[in-house]
């Protein structure tokens, strides 16, 4: 047609529903392409028959190709094959919401045949703000595949339905552990379709899943059947209902920044190149994947917005967490959050605040750290939280904080990022160097699926270190994660050590292609460090039992939070008239007055006051001591 991508959204933009809008005396299928000659819809009596059942001629209105089927369709299959400058592609369809194995066939399905029983009083957690939340991330086939608990539906959904599992010890695993954490949400890795994964295939494979094919279906590898597409959908349901039976919400991890094809992606092959940003060597690469979505244009754009939408209402979600969400505009972003907030008012949103590669948005539309004012309901990844607690996610020897920098500026820099990221006169830092104004949009965290664990990390930065030394460590930093201002985030298995090891030595940085064997939870661990876990346990029931550590605006922030001056890397933090947070990176214990109970020491954290000090107390090397005071503060002693 030799129409630009901005006249095809001005002459052909559309604002109604695409897909397969099922009833059941009929069927009516839409699909934009306005620079498509011919549009023909092929039905399929399954997903891996050769030749359709039915064809039929599609009708073009205004660059909207429809076709009505009479007869009720569920179960049926069906593709789209587009004619336009000599390319004739057969390709599923993008707004398809199942589909048959390795998702080439999207089906038409009653919605009202996939919820499960009781799925009406199933409902999203409240959640007043954002700081409220502690964030469990977690990969679906990792959670249930270790062979020494009997998980009955190994690497699936349905792993998540399952209660009163136990691990070797005959402590609880599966989903009665991380509900006895006290977390409030758990952050799956991704659950649509994604490419990399042969769901024909007997053979174990495994992927983290940021490989997008179809958005709005969920993986069939994690099916009991991925030919049928009803049971993927009822599936990944009865997973969202039990987890929100044990009082948690749930968090999709989103890839709307690439595709895994390019040329040969469905969006590519319903209308070539529109959804894709290019640059002069073609295909821009800002996601390091090979392509990046054009999230501005304003039919991608409407396809992010229905798909958000589409899975919030459909699957009941409590949040989405956003891939590269550096690369997606601005204007795409604020207009998502409102519906979805229509949707469900306690929504959480956030994500990676930054790209993989150049990227041809303007910078200031990009959703990147930089500009978070201007999404503000979206919360981002902390890295600088990330890198002065430990250490650069990039240079494996390096440390920071905790294990080893903690002298020089270094406690004036900690004091920044323990305050969610926002302005305090105290931090040393001019307002104009702080990136948010919001502690609802901090992540606060020192392990997630990318790069080494937690554990990992302290084991390449501490070289030679004793085990019980190392073991501080960790302590101290799910302290500063769960005791700072802002959200808390961890990795599932964080809380018992979780490591990744090569058979032949050394640690694994990137596994999202490794084996169950590197992967999996190790849940027998839960049991070898128990101590550990339930000094997590702990230090999340301070949180929740504390709104100090859990302010919701800057305000509140400068208001509430003082810092006593130390020139030894020590932090002592007043919260209010009545906690003293002590945070002792150092390698010797330091001394302090007051009087008043203990609620965190090296060794335990509780909700509940553990014993009370009165006068000169001793804060161990490498921990915090957590008070809650009785008098004021007297002077400290170093």
């Amino acid at each position: 047609m030799g129409m630009t991508f901005e006249e095809a959204d001005e002459r052909f933009g559309y604002e109604g529903k695409l897909g397969a809008a099922y009833e059941k005396n009929q069927t009516t299928f839409r699909v934009w392409s306005p620079d498509a000659e011919r549009v023909t819809l092929n039905l399929y009596a399954n997903d891996s028959d050769a030749e359709p059942r039915a064809c039929y001629a599609m009708t073009n209105q205004n660059g909207v190709w429809e076709c009505t089927v009479s007869g009720n369709l569920h179960g049926i299959f069906y593709t789209y094959t587009l004619l336009s400058e000599g390319w004739e592609r057969e390709t599923i369809d993008i707004y398809a919401r199942t589909a048959g194995a390795n998702g080439t066939r999207g089906m038409v399905f009653d919605p009202a045949l996939t919820d499960p029983e009781g799925w009406a009083d199933s409902k999203p957690v409240r959640l007043a703000n954002y700081t409220d939340a502690v964030i469990y991330e977690l990969h679906v086939r990792d959670f249930s595949m270790d062979p020494t608990v009997r998980f009955r539906y190994p690497g699936k959904f349905l792993a998540f339905t399952e209660e009163g599992l136990k691990n070797a010890q005959g402590l609880p695993a599966g989903i009665d552990h991380i509900a006895s954490l006290g977390v409030t949400h758990i952050h799956l890795l991704p659950v649509y379709d994604f490419a990399t994964v042969d769901e024909n295939s007997s053979e174990p494979q495994y992927n983290w899943g940021y490989d997008p094919l179809n958005y709005n279906i969920p993986e069939g590898s994690y099916s009991t059947d991925p030919h049928d597409g009803v049971v993927r959908v009822r599936e990944f349901k009865q997973m969202v209902q039990a987890i929100h039976k044990k009082g948690m919400g749930v968090i999709m991890d989103v890839v709307y920044n690439h595709t895994y094809y390019t040329a040969d992606s469905p969006f590519s092959k319903t209308y070539p190149h529109y959804y894709y940003r290019h640059n002069h060597h073609g295909y821009s690469n800002g996601s390091g994947c090979g392509n990046e979505f054009a999230s501005e244009r304003r039919m991608a754009r409407k396809y992010i917005i229905d798909s958000l939408c589409y899975l919030a209402r459909e699957y009941k979600l409590d949040g989405f967490r956003f891939d590269l969400m550096g690369l997606l505009d601005t204007e795409t972003l604020n207009a998502a959050a409102k519906a979805l907030r229509e949707i469900n008012p306690d929504i959480i949103l956030y994500g990676e605040g930054w790209t993989g590669g150049s990227c041809p948005l303007e910078e200031f539309r990009r959703a990147i750290k930089w500009n978070a004012r201007s999404v503000p309901e979206f919360a981002m990844f902390s890295d600088d939280f990330r890198d002065k607690v430990k250490g650069s996610v990039f240079d494996d020897r390096s440390y920071g904080y905790i294990n080893g920098a903690a002298s020089g500026n270094m406690a004036q820099q900690m004091r920044a990022v323990v305050c969610g990221g926002v302005y305090h006169p105290q931090s040393g830092r001019s307002a104009n160097e702080y990136w948010t104004d919001s502690p609802c949009q901090c992540v606060n965290y020192v392990e997630a699926h990318d790069n080494l664990t937690f554990w990992d990390k302290l084991a390449l930065s501490m070289p030679g270190a004793p085990s019980e030394v190392m073991l501080s460590c960790d302590k101290l930093g799910a302290a500063m994660v769960l005791l700072s201002q802002g959200i808390p985030f961890m990795q599932a298995g964080q809380e018992f050590l979780r490591s990744k090891p090569f058979p032949t030595g050394g640690f694994v940085h990137d596994s999202y292609n490794s084996p169950d064997s590197i992967n999996s939870l190790k849940w027998y661990q839960a049991t070898l460090h128990r101590d550990t876990v339930d000094y997590y346990r702990g230090l999340i029931a301070i949180r929740r039992k504390f709104p100090e550590f859990r302010l919701p605006t800057a305000d509140l922030i400068r208001e509430k939070l003082r810092f006593d001056d130390r020139d030894d890397g020590v932090i002592l933090m007043r919260l209010g008239m009545e906690l003293l947070l002590i945070i002792n990176p150092l390698g010797h214990e330091i001394e302090i007055n007051a009087v008043g109970n203990v609620y965190a020491d090296k060794l335990k954290a509780s909700d509940k006051p553990m014993y009370r000090i009165q006068g000169t107390y001793p804060c161990a090397p490498r921990s915090i001591l957590l008070i809650h005071l009785e008098k004021p503060v007297a002077q400290e002693n170093s």
